[in-house]
């Protein structure tokens, strides 16, 4: 991976941590930080020393959203380039959502708008008490389009219709009793939260993990008479694997399973 313009990265153990680095900007991303995210998403997504991505942001934001000069820009496009941009923002939505490994959003202040949309695209949701959420493009005649099915599949469309339709900035307790973060926090205790999340989640197989996440999204909205077949497939195919056959192996032996790693 490269020196970034716009993000900090580091790796600590098996959990590795994005920086949304902007600051003077509350984090704001334009195309240069969506093209780095995509760069670095990638590289650890392939990378088998990482078990789990962090995503938080400098400062005491997380994400402000789309960068006003950014905006500016795309305010002259015309609708392919518009159509095309809106790809982008999409692909980096995806990325985030599919990873290979768990994605954790470590929210330390606000997410506003797009922001809000990366919070929503990892699968996990630790929110400091500080946090402010909103889907506020309404406010300036915009919708929050490219970031919505992570969005809707988080807190689901009855809840959606109310904080896209007001703008209204959340607090952190608001957003988790509708289903937008997963765990709110005290401020001083964010990293101690998302370190012991984290701890947790490489103690797991990392390729049950992976299977997880793909399980998550096909059952959603599959029929019964299919899911019954499909998940009987996917234990048949687990329990067979090398990981699964060490993990029940170590469970029997009352062991460690290999990929767990000695303190």
């Amino acid at each position: 991976m490269s020196e970034y313009k716009t993000l900090r990265t580091s790796v600590e153990g098996e959990v590795a941590t994005v920086t949304l680095s902007r600051p003077e900007v509350k984090n704001a991303f334009n195309d240069v930080m969506l093209g780095e995210l995509l760069d670095v998403y990638r590289g650890y997504d392939a990378d088998p020393t990482v078990r789990a991505v962090v995503m938080t942001g400098e400062g005491d934001s997380f994400c402000a959203g789309a960068d006003l000069n950014y905006m500016k820009k795309t305010a002259t496009y015309t609708f392919e380039e518009n159509y095309r941009d809106g790809l982008v923002i999409s692909d980096v939505m995806e990325l985030l959502h599919t990873l290979r490994k768990p994605t954790i959003a470590r929210v330390n202040g606000y997410a506003i708008g797009g922001g809000a949309g990366l919070m929503s695209a990892n699968d996990i949701v630790i929110a400091s008490e500080q946090a402010i959420i909103s889907l506020s493009e309404v406010k300036i005649g915009l919708v929050p389009a490219c970031i919505s099915p992570y969005v809707v599949m988080r807190a689901g469309p009855g809840a959606c219709r109310e904080f896209f339709l007001t703008g209204e900035r959340m607090k952190a307790e608001k957003a988790f009793r509708l289903g937008l973060v997963n765990t709110v926090v005290a401020h001083d205790k964010l990293d101690e939260a998302v370190a012991d999340l984290t701890r947790r989640i490489v103690s797991s197989g990392p390729e049950a993990l992976k299977v997880c996440k793909d399980l998550i999204d096909s059952v959603y909205e599959m029929p019964l008479k299919k899911a019954k077949e499909h998940t009987a497939r996917v234990i048949a195919e687990v329990r067979a694997s090398d990981e699964g056959q060490e993990g029940m192996t170590a469970f029997l032996e009352k062991r460690r399973p290999a990929w767990v790693k000695d303190d």
